[in-house]
């Protein structure tokens, strides 16, 4: 089992963080971790899923929010020991950490929660690995600070992730430069290859996507040095209560992580 982030960077391949957006279920999140659990066994990519116990962070009242939080914390729970994975998950604010902690191995700021000091000092005390999405608002140098936090706090599992920058109203960019910068502060960078395609503040009060990008989008990253990646997956995008409209279908992440593999092996 990855226990830190030495481990998830040991290999010479990147790592993989994967999963559905939200937690619909214990039968579809073990499903998309069983097939996700046999490409990167024989990829040899290491392999955290990832799965929001809830979605705090929606443009509607009416979204889906999730199937109550002690119910998709244990079916994260079911996942890891199940398959021998670490699992990931979101928090949103400090009270939470502490409960998440007791069923996941890694702990996850979002974006819009980046710069919220109680959030990663409370995350770093659990002593978990701390990945913090920097914020759509930041530059890559201003993320120094944010891991600095969880470092001083006592906690030197810290991992960054670019997730895209706000570009006007309605898309974000990835300045790949961020990359290796973020690098420089001595922890793992991951790319957030789905979120970064979003098109936010949709006038439906939906979020929009191009998904059409995530090969472009993946490949780049990895062709940059990128330590990690994030994709959320699902088996039918269509139908997902939640990012449906830039998430990878599930049928689609081994070739493309195939293709991904071959880049790095290239480096």
């Amino acid at each position: 089992m990855i226990k830190s982030v030495a481990d998830l960077c040991r290999g010479e391949n990147f790592f993989l963080l994967a999963g559905p957006c939200v937690i619909e279920g214990e039968d579809m999140a073990l499903r998309i971790a069983e097939r996700v659990v046999k490409i990167t066994d024989r990829l040899k990519i290491p392999y955290v899923f990832k799965g929001s116990y809830r979605k705090a962070n929606r443009s509607r009242l009416d979204s889906f929010t999730g199937i109550g939080d002690e119910k998709a914390l244990k079916v994260l729970a079911k996942v890891r020991d199940t398959f021998g994975v670490p699992v990931v998950t979101d928090i949103h604010a400090a009270e939470e950490a502490e409960m998440a902690a007791g069923y996941v191995d890694v702990l996850q700021i979002p974006a819009f929660l980046c710069r919220q000091t109680d959030l990663l000092v409370a995350a770093a005390k659990t002593g978990k690995i701390v990945n913090i999405k920097k914020g759509q608002f930041l530059s890559p140098e201003a993320m120094k600070f944010a891991a600095d936090k969880v470092v001083e706090a006592g906690n030197d599992q810290v991992m960054l992730t670019e997730r895209g920058v706000t570009f006007g109203y309605q898309d974000l960019i990835v300045d790949y430069r961020g990359i290796p910068v973020m690098q420089s502060f001595g922890h793992p960078v991951i790319l957030d290859v789905t979120h970064s395609l979003q098109r936010p503040n949709q006038t439906s009060g939906v979020t929009g996507g191009m998904p059409q990008m995530i090969e472009t989008i993946a490949k780049a990253g990895v062709a940059v040095g990128v330590d990690g990646l994030f994709m959320e997956t699902h088996e039918d995008p269509s139908v997902a209560k939640s990012d449906g409209a830039n998430m990878l279908k599930l049928d689609l992440l081994e070739g493309l992580l195939e293709k991904l593999v071959r880049i790095r092996q290239s480096l």
